[in-house]
């Protein structure tokens, strides 16, 4: 596939608005341990079990120099995985294809001193029951309940 100048020009310039509709943060205001803790906490207090607990930053910190990159992204990433069975039995009762969108996550990251937290945003439709549920979450969180 051989691309013009514009097209290419305009999937540069698309590309970082692309990645912002994908995700909704909030700046926490305390350290990204706190942060963290009061995620785990968040998920935990509505009776979920977290799955998994993924160590982005430290895994792309890690392996920085193996790829030929010495960028720090983040100082801090983490991503909190879990599900939930009501609302997961509900979306994908309605389309089994929403299993797609699961496990869910809710994501806290520090960067240039800055910490966030955040989840994906999900399609129009049933999804955005969850996305509630997520955006419920976060904010329990950054309040400390």
């Amino acid at each position: 596939m051989k691309l013009t100048f514009g097209a290419l020009l305009l999937c540069l310039v698309a590309a970082p608005v692309a990645a912002q509709d994908q995700a909704i943060t909030f700046p926490y205001d305390g350290s990204f341990d706190d942060a963290t803790f009061a995620v785990e906490n968040a998920i935990i207090g509505q009776g979920l079990v977290i799955d998994h607990v993924s160590h982005v930053g430290d895994m792309l910190n890690r392996t920085g120099a193996d790829v030929g990159s010495d960028v720090e992204i983040y100082k801090g990433a983490d991503v909190f995985l879990f599900c939930s069975a009501v609302l997961s039995r509900k979306v994908m009762e309605v389309d089994p294809m929403n299993i797609a969108h699961c496990p869910y996550s809710i994501f806290v990251t520090e960067i240039d001193g800055e910490v966030a937290v955040g989840y994906p945003t999900y399609p129009e439709g049933p999804m955005q029951e969850v996305q509630a549920f997520l955006n419920e979450l976060t904010q329990s969180a950054i309040d400390g309940f």
